[in-house]
């Protein structure tokens, strides 16, 4: 019987690295295609308060997460953009302008906010695997349950919109 057991749990692992491998290829197949271009992005107007909605991150997290309306955008390229609001309890607030491509599960910061409305554009401003982590948590869970269904994208802005405040957000009825 610790044979069949010992046999069956190698089996299992075996498959879990074979599918695990499987996705890994998938996935640099699908961001090696040589004829994906960026489009040109404009940095949009700043965030105003009356087009900030709430989504949901983490019961985790102290800080307040918004995207502003205003700013999302589905690109011809895939990339969903976006500018992200984060209040902390103490008041600050972070803003960045980013986008999401489902395809590859990536995300990039073109600019951060200024106090004054103006826009500081990234220095690194590359293609990063989007991970489940503290920093990167609001990019994880706007590419999971808001924006991306596995790697397809929303069609346009207005699926994208619908997402975001149904599909998890602070009216859904799933919460």
């Amino acid at each position: 019987m610790k044979r069949l057991y010992l046999f069956l749990l190698g089996g299992v692992a075996a498959l879990s690295c074979y599918s695990a491998s499987v996705a890994a290829q998938a996935l640099v197949g699908a961001d090696a295609d040589p004829h994906w271009r960026e489009a040109e992005v404009e940095l949009p107007a700043a965030p105003q308060a009356s087009a900030l909605r709430e989504f949901f991150v983490s019961s985790a997290s102290p800080n307040t997460f918004f995207i502003d309306e205003r700013s999302l955008s589905v690109g011809e390229d895939g990339v969903v953009r976006y500018v992200l609001v984060v209040r902390t309890p103490g008041g600050s607030q972070n803003v960045t302008f980013e986008g999401i491509r489902c395809k590859t599960g990536q995300r990039r910061i073109y600019a951060s906010g200024r106090a004054d409305g103006s826009w500081s554009k990234a220095r690194d401003a590359t293609w990063v695997d989007i991970s489940n982590n503290g920093y990167n948590r609001p990019r994880a869970a706007l590419a999971a349950e808001y924006f991306c269904d596995g790697p397809v994208p929303p069609r346009d802005r207005n699926e994208a919109l619908r997402r975001l405040r149904h599909a998890g957000g602070t009216d859904s009825p799933y919460r």
